[in-house]
């Protein structure tokens, strides 16, 4: 039997999460530093969503024609590096975007590869993904607690340095991974056309395009809203916390729970959660015990969403499609998915109010769940 590489995949994801979880809640923050408008904030940080719509989808096809995946992550790593370079070199709203849009092209297809990556090692050992991929959950959290204190006591331009050090962290392990071996009975026969033309991918994209746009309003309004009724900032930042805390734990119980009950109910499961979540957050608001029962339902929306979409990817996306099968789900649900939940949340959010955003925001996810529904094969 093969040796997993569990502490470098597992390094990666901590790195590449650690990212996520010091820019996602503080760029905005050296944005807003450098007296941008709140337009040309939204257009920068935009860039990063649309990105995923299309680089995901061409660097997976780039690995899998080359069979070289991780010398594809390993060149993405050090472009991204480079790119982000140039976020010293100057601060006029032209250059900035001119640096963002490089470093979200490139950055953008990093994870769906390393997840193809990831599972090519595992092989048949599906219920060890949990184990290596709760290490971006633990990066994001040390990211985003250790900042928040940093960024108490020093000034915002060390928020630069630190995203720094965990570019070179994602370089440094991708550049330690292993090409995974692919066994001669994974080859992938069919065309890309036919895998995505069967009815069981057709029901899987449509549940994960739906999940994806209905965190639009979430990821686009929830700390405002929170703000808005009274919250303050240091409470939001543990509600955000717990929810991801909470996704380390169903990581760890996924093998268990995919045992019990297959694929297909949890995600079944998932979408159902997710709709009773933000329609939760619509309407008690006020209540911050339900609040903070929603935020746990983080575990269900994103944790056992992600990991069974992935599992599923893998399974119809084999052998030379399997970087293209993750680039696509990436693209079709945080690229499409995502950047569609967040116009929508814009447009509703001062024409209908924040309640019936996240109730329409939540219907989203149980569309997604009548599409699974009748269209997914029941097997596990």
């Amino acid at each position: 039997m093969k040796q997993i590489p569990y502490w470098r995949l597992s390094g990666f994801y901590f790195a590449y999460f650690g990212f996520v979880g010091a820019f996602t809640p503080f760029w905005g923050l050296y944005l807003k530093s450098l007296a941008f408008s709140a337009f040309q904030i939204a257009t920068l940080l935009s860039l990063f969503q649309v990105a995923r719509i299309f680089a995901p989808s061409i660097w997976g096809w780039v690995a899998d024609h080359t069979g070289r995946r991780v010398h594809i992550i390993q060149w993405l790593a050090g472009l991204s590096l480079v790119s982000y370079i140039g976020v010293f070199l100057g601060t006029s709203f032209g250059w900035l975007f001119a640096v963002m849009l490089t470093l979200s092209f490139f950055w953008s297809a990093s994870l769906p590869l390393i997840e193809a990556v990831t599972l090519g090692h595992l092989g048949e050992r599906f219920d060890r993904y949990g184990r290596i991929r709760l290490w971006g959950s633990v990066g994001f959290i040390g990211a985003v607690i250790g900042l928040g204190y940093l960024l108490d006591v020093t000034d915002i331009k060390s928020l630069l340095w630190v995203i720094l050090a965990l570019l070179v962290g994602v370089f440094a392990f991708s550049y330690r991974l292993p090409e995974p071996q692919i066994p001669k009975l994974q080859l992938e026969d069919k065309s890309l056309a036919d895998i995505m033309r069967q009815p069981a991918v057709i029901a899987l994209m449509a549940a994960c395009f739906t999940m994806a746009a209905s965190h639009g309003v979430y990821y686009t309004f929830y700390s405002i809203y929170l703000v808005d009724h009274g919250y303050t900032t240091g409470q939001i930042g543990w509600l955000w916390g717990i929810g991801v805390f909470c996704e380390i734990l169903i990581f760890l119980a996924m093998p268990k729970l995919t045992a019990l009950f297959g694929l297909r109910n949890i995600m079944l499961g998932s979408l159902v959660l997710a709709f009773i979540r933000f329609v939760v957050i619509g309407w008690a608001v006020d209540c911050w015990v339900l609040i903070l029962i929603a935020q746990t339902l983080h575990a269900a929306t994103f944790g056992t969403y992600h990991a069974t979409a992935v599992a599923l990817t893998h399974r119809y996306f084999k052998g030379k499609h399997q970087s293209k099968g993750q680039g696509l789900y990436t693209s079709v649900s945080y690229g499409l998915g995502g950047t569609c939940g967040a116009m929508m949340s814009g447009f509703a959010w001062e024409s209908i109010g924040p309640t019936w955003t996240f109730t329409i925001s939540g219907s989203c996810a149980m569309l997604g769940f009548i599409l699974f529904f009748w269209m997914m094969p029941k097997v596990r």
